[in-house]
């Protein structure tokens, strides 16, 4: 059997999580449109007949502007050592600084290195050009040109991974796609139903807390507190009359009910715990499990 670790690494927005997804043929990491969206390290896991690879999800390597940002940055980075091969993933729409950080901090890695170019469905050919260019300076081994959303070259490069893996055990069962807890799960389900309604800085200021989880045979009744950094983005992420968090919480629900098979109660509770991303003790805690 072949057997693996393989980091996706990259700027922000670039497809990442999109193309894990695709591999495990599961939503196992968030996404959205909105750059930033990752921010724990996630192990998703593909086992095949022969194979089990076990996709590392990273948050974009950028330049942090915040301590959150810095938090970010660190596990990005340390996800990088101690794996059998290392997707380097840009998009064909554009090249920016943040791509040349990712670059160099590749370029000092003595792992395999694959450069994947995402998104080729909605880039020209003079994008898709600049794209290509920043793999010339690198150490690739090969470079492939997908569509992680429309599943375009993904068989191709997922065939070339196996390729390049080496003989080893089976890490886990067959039937795991992850091995995050289901509250942090459910507290990721949440966090995406919160980029994908609010807007400017209020996905970035929030962060979602799973208080208790109460199961039966019939129902699990899940409460969760979503923390903002002021009182006006408290009164944004309730909408007015409480639309925005019933909204929140009904598409939360419907994807927590998919994910734990059974019928859910949600309660969402909204709380202001002020510069909450520069609050040492709480990302701490966000990020103990990367950084322990």
């Amino acid at each position: 059997m072949r057997s693996g670790f393989v980091c996706v690494a990259g700027a922000p927005s670039v497809g990442k999580s999109t193309l894990v997804n695709a591999f495990v043929g599961e939503k196992v990491s968030i996404v959205s449109q909105k750059p930033g969206t990752t921010r724990n390290r996630i192990n998703a896991i593909l086992t095949l007949s022969d194979t089990q690879i076990i996709f590392v999800d990273t948050p974009g390597i950028h330049k942090p502007f915040h301590r959150m940002g810095r938090y970010l940055f660190k596990i990005a980075i340390s996800a990088l050592d101690g794996n059998d091969l290392v997707l380097f993933v840009v998009s064909a729409t554009r090249i920016g600084s943040a791509d040349r950080i990712v670059a160099q901090k590749i370029k000092e890695l003595k792992t395999p290195v694959i450069g994947v170019v995402n998104k080729i469905d909605i880039a020209n050919e003079s994008y898709l050009k600049e794209a290509r260019s920043i793999f010339d300076y690198l150490s690739v081994t090969d470079v492939f040109e997908i569509s992680a959303i429309q599943n375009k070259g993904t068989n191709e490069l997922l065939g070339r991974i196996k390729s390049m893996l080496p003989e080893g055990p089976q890490y886990y069962p067959e039937e795991m796609i992850t091995d995050r807890p289901t509250v942090f799960m459910i507290s990721e389900i949440i966090r995406e139903k919160i980029f994908e309604l609010t807007h400017e800085e209020i996905p970035y200021s929030s962060a979602v807390e799973i208080d208790q989880m109460e199961e039966d045979e019939n129902i699990t009744k899940v409460y969760a507190t979503i923390f903002v950094e002021k009182d006006s983005q408290r009164a944004i992420m309730l909408g007015k009359g409480g639309k925005m968090i019933k909204q929140i919480g009904i598409l939360s629900r419907k994807d927590i009910e998919y994910l734990l098979d059974k019928h859910v109660f949600l309660s969402l509770h909204v709380k202001v715990k002020t510069n909450w991303t520069e609050d040492e003790k709480m990302l701490g805690r966000m990020f103990r499990e990367e950084l322990g």
